[in-house]
């Protein structure tokens, strides 16, 4: 089995999951994501905790499971905290500064 997959996926309070066949579609405060699951992985939900599986050993199905797991791990964090972008600026010879949702920039070009 993937390494990946064989994590589970916590489901936490406020987001529902649903399971139909191959279908699955995880609602939050947030919105609502849906994903049609390949054939070869095997996606089982027991209370909050999602768990995947390849169907058959082949090394595609262990793929897919892994990357399966992935995919709804971050529908569930999209529906429930939503997306966030970081900047984080390492150097010397510039300012940053954040102004609500812009940041200014001030080079230290300097010419002789």
């Amino acid at each position: 089995m993937s390494r990946v997959a064989s994590s589970p996926v916590e489901v936490p309070a406020g987001v529902d999951v649903s399971l139909k066949g191959q279908d699955i579609t995880v609602k939050g405060s947030k919105g609502t994501l849906a994903l049609v699951v390949h054939g070869n992985v095997v996606v089982s939900q027991n209370e909050n905790v999602l768990t995947f599986a390849a169907r058959d050993g082949a090394k595609q199905s262990r793929a897919l499971a892994g990357t399966t797991r992935a995919l709804i791990s971050n529908m569930v964090t999209g529906v429930s905290v939503g997306f966030e972008k970081k900047l984080i600026l390492n150097g010397v010879g510039y300012r940053a500064k954040a102004e609500k949702t812009s940041v200014n920039l001030t080079l230290g070009f300097h010419i002789r």
